[in-house]
């Protein structure tokens, strides 16, 4: 095993959001063959639920809530204490559970190199989505001009 940041790194917060927008069937798949070299996990919650949308008017510089959007959530513990959890948009525990089995992996034992491998190809993949997508928004402007 291969360590590429040890546990409790900086880049959690940036490694979950990978983990929860990378592709459903790469990340269930890649817990599974973690699930088979950790022993026992214990689940926590493993549900889903409505969560609000936090906003800010720039205008007036307060938050609102924009409404509420349903998420599965996943929280796991293994034998020696350390916690996993994820939290995807839309109804699929499985992908849930699949993030959370992989943050639980990290936290653990720090990343793998299969682990470094899926996350910095997911982080491609999300980027040049990323850009398509504002490539599609910027065909729409429309520029004004103010007389």
């Amino acid at each position: 095993m291969t360590d590429t940041f040890p546990p409790g790194d900086s880049d959690h917060p940036a490694t979950l959001d990978i983990l929860a927008r990378a592709r459903p069937d790469r990340l269930k798949q890649h817990a599974e063959i973690l699930l088979e070299e950790m022993g026992e996990i214990t689940v926590i919650a493993n549900r889903t639920g409505l969560v609000m949308v936090p906003m800010r008017d720039t205008v007036q510089n307060v938050d609102f809530h924009l409404g509420e959007v349903l998420v599965s959530e996943a929280h796991i513990v293994d034998e020696a204490g350390n916690v996993g959890y994820g939290m995807v948009t839309g109804r699929d525990l499985e992908r849930a559970m699949a993030m959370a089995v992989i943050d639980l992996r990290i936290a653990a034992f720090g990343q793998d190199t299969a682990t470094a491998t899926l996350l910095a190809e997911e982080k491609a993949h999300l980027a040049a989505v990323d850009e398509e997508r504002m490539r599609q928004v910027e065909a729409t402007r429309v520029e004004m001009e103010t007389f």
